[in-house]
């Protein structure tokens, strides 16, 4: 008999196990992927119809493959700007042809996840320094607000030359602009819509709370558009049927044609990558029965999925932190919920074209204006701040040169300066990618060397060779700097060992100062 703290089974005996609760956590989150796909697909200048693609693709394909039980797949706002980005660039003004060689370049970067995945590089989502990644998230919020407070308004952007925007700084420019010159009618529903998103999730009645917010905004927006008779041009279309929507749309002619095919491969390739793996990460500390997931086989999951939602014409899809958190609140089991998701999604789809010009473009730019805002809240710089200044500075240096540039120019940079500020911290060069361990005995190890972002992989490799139903000892007595990104990841590795019935004690942090005058637990120390 399965007790409460018991996992659930998986499998086939998973499903007869949960069905009820994965059902209708299903649903539940089927409810929120709708309006969200719809929303990213749009943004991202793909047919709307491909967001539910893709979220179809990722439940009733790639949850049997997962090596995650809880997460959700889906498309993503964190990729709106790389997508959109590539429509633009691969297709020189033409939308069509930018989709075909945009999905080319996404089914590609499906094959390097693939290979992540083989060879284990999942663990290389360490590598990545947390004040970098949260910069370029904030970043990619910014982005996300740029463009949708337009849409927002009822207004299409444009250059002086007559052509859409898509740099972000050009976007931010024009706000001003586009609020002079709004559509009445439009900017009433979009801040009605807005409101819903922002202050619903405040509301405390024990019913009503369970209804998500992008499901009321849809029930709110659709009859107001009606009743103030919003311009058809302000209407998401769905101009076909599932079934003749499902033909092969990928472009593969960017592979002999030029580097920017190359480049976007990278980034749908690193970027899904990394938010895919920082969700999986997430929601197992979410998981009240305490699984640890596979991300290699979960970001090999992720390569087949976009493979196959690349050449439906579909978008990449990641694991989504907001649904999947979603799936946990609402007791969803096991891989299930995801499969039940991506069942509901596909029903609607064989139904969607008669929702044709009932779902206003307004609306749907509300819900992602919330989810852009989510990603840059002023508690993200709030918090940096709190953990050190020089996080801080990591944090907005990868924001500017990400906003001035793109994704992988301003990852690169947070990086690099990460770096540098290791090095007048006191880190020795050789110690950047290297751990010097003395392994006092099987339950106690001496860390002589600093441990950082770039080292991190290195001791988490020599760690995981400890069985985490042990009492283990590691101490930091000798080391120069522990930053930021090792002070989180320890923590992390705290609770792995306690969930699994062990105990990680950490020595030798207290003699470390922290490198500023915060007092944040998680803040980065060194000596003296």
């Amino acid at each position: 008999m399965k007790t409460k703290n018991t996992p659930p089974l998986d499998g086939f005996q998973g499903l007869k196990q949960n069905f009820s609760s994965d059902l209708t956590s299903g649903f539940l989150v089927f409810l929120l992927a709708l309006p969200l796909s719809l929303g990213i697909a749009k943004a991202s200048d793909f047919p709307p119809m491909m967001g539910l693609v893709t979220a179809m693709v990722g439940g009733l394909l790639v949850s049997f493959f997962s090596g995650s039980r809880l997460t959700i797949k889906g498309p993503a706002a964190g990729l709106i700007v790389i997508v959109a980005g590539s429509v633009a660039e691969l297709g020189g003004g033409n939308n069509e042809l930018g989709w075909n060689l945009a999905l080319g370049a996404i089914a590609a970067a499906g094959v390097i996840q693939v290979i992540f995945g083989y060879f284990k590089l999942g663990k290389f989502v360490d590598f990545f320094p947390l004040s970098a990644v949260h910069g370029m998230l904030a970043a990619i919020g910014l982005m996300i607000m740029s463009k949708q407070i337009h849409v927002l308004l009822g207004v299409n952007p444009m250059t002086q030359a007559g052509k859409t925007m898509v740099e972000p700084l050009e976007l931010i420019r024009e706000i001003p602009h586009s609020f002079t010159h709004f559509n009445e009618t439009a900017a009433i529903i979009g801040l009605v819509s807005l409101l819903l998103v922002f202050y619903w999730p405040k509301v405390k009645h024990p019913i009503l709370k369970k209804i998500p917010a992008p499901v009321l905004v849809l029930l709110t927006a659709i009859p107001l558009a009606r009743m103030l008779h919003l311009d058809s041009k302000q209407f998401i279309h769905f101009d076909q049927d599932l079934f003749n929507t499902l033909t092969f749309h990928a472009n593969f002619d960017g592979i002999s044609q030029n580097a920017t095919f190359f480049k976007y491969v990278i980034m749908f390739a690193l970027v899904g990558s990394l938010e895919s793996l920082l969700t999986v990460k997430a929601i197992d500390l979410l998981d009240p029965f305490k699984r640890k997931s596979d991300y290699n086989k979960d970001l090999m999951a992720i390569g087949m999925g976009n493979m196959v939602t690349s050449l439906l014409g579909g978008l990449p899809m990641i694991s989504e932190v907001a649904r999947s958190s979603s799936n946990v609140a609402n007791g969803g089991k096991t891989r299930w919920a995801n499969f039940f998701h991506g069942f509901f999604i596909f029903l609607f789809l064989c139904f969607a074209v008669a929702f044709s010009d009932l779902i206003p473009n307004t609306a749907l730019a509300a819900m992602l204006i919330g989810v852009g805002f989510r990603l840059s809240s002023p508690k993200e710089f709030s918090k940096m701040f709190e953990i050190g200044p020089e996080q801080l500075l990591v944090f907005l240096i990868t924001i500017l040169v990400t906003l001035g540039t793109d994704l992988l120019i301003g990852i690169a940079a947070g990086i690099l300066v990460k770096m540098i500020l290791h090095f007048f911290q006191g880190v020795p060069w050789n110690q950047t990618f290297r751990v010097i361990l003395e392994k006092k005995n099987q339950s106690k190890w001496l860390v002589k060397s600093s441990i950082v972002f770039s080292n991190w992989s290195s001791l988490q490799k020599e760690i995981n060779s400890i069985p985490k139903t042990e009492k283990f000892t590691l101490d930091f007595t000798l080391s120069t700097v522990v930053d930021h990104t090792a002070m989180e990841n320890l923590h992390h590795l705290k609770q792995e060992f306690l969930n699994a019935g062990g105990e990680l004690i950490i020595q030798g942090i207290e003699s470390l100062k922290p490198t500023s005058k915060s007092n944040h637990p998680l803040s980065a120390r060194r000596k003296g």
